[in-house]
């Protein structure tokens, strides 16, 4: 059986109408966050992951969202997305997300892109142990 991860973020259709979201990544727009996590999810399947993606809200729903994708499915990996974890509005969605991983999934590893276009490389920092997928 395939390595499995989840790859948690804000869900694209919502960051161009965010103040905190507009202010945090300016140059960054649904398009541009559609096919940056489109082309990771494509090269992460063919290093031989299995890839899950779960989409939030601002936090209205984000809990219930992340905790039903987390006890659907044991994951290997979760990486939290750039857009939650650097917007300073968002702290404590991100607060909820590594606390409910630790509680639902505390086998997972843990990762941080930086941008739509770097999962591939946060996931290569943490699976397996260290070792890059190539």
């Amino acid at each position: 059986m395939s390595p499995s991860m989840l790859n948690v973020g804000l869900d694209p259709a919502l960051v161009d109408d965010a103040p905190s979201s507009r202010a945090a990544f300016p140059e960054i727009d649904a398009e541009a966050v559609r096919a940056g996590m489109a082309a990771g999810r494509a090269r992460l399947e063919e290093l031989g992951l299995s890839v899950d993606v779960c989409l939030l809200d601002y936090g209205r729903t984000a809990e219930a969202v992340f905790r039903a994708a987390l006890t659907a499915k044991d994951y290997d990996i979760v990486l939290i997305g750039a857009g939650v974890r650097l917007d300073p509005e968002l702290t404590p969605l991100l607060e909820v997300l590594v606390n409910t991983t630790h509680e639902l999934a505390p086998g997972a590893k843990l990762c941080f892109n930086v941008s739509p276009t770097t999962a591939v490389e946060a996931v290569q920092r943490w699976w397996p142990e260290h070792k890059p997928l190539v």
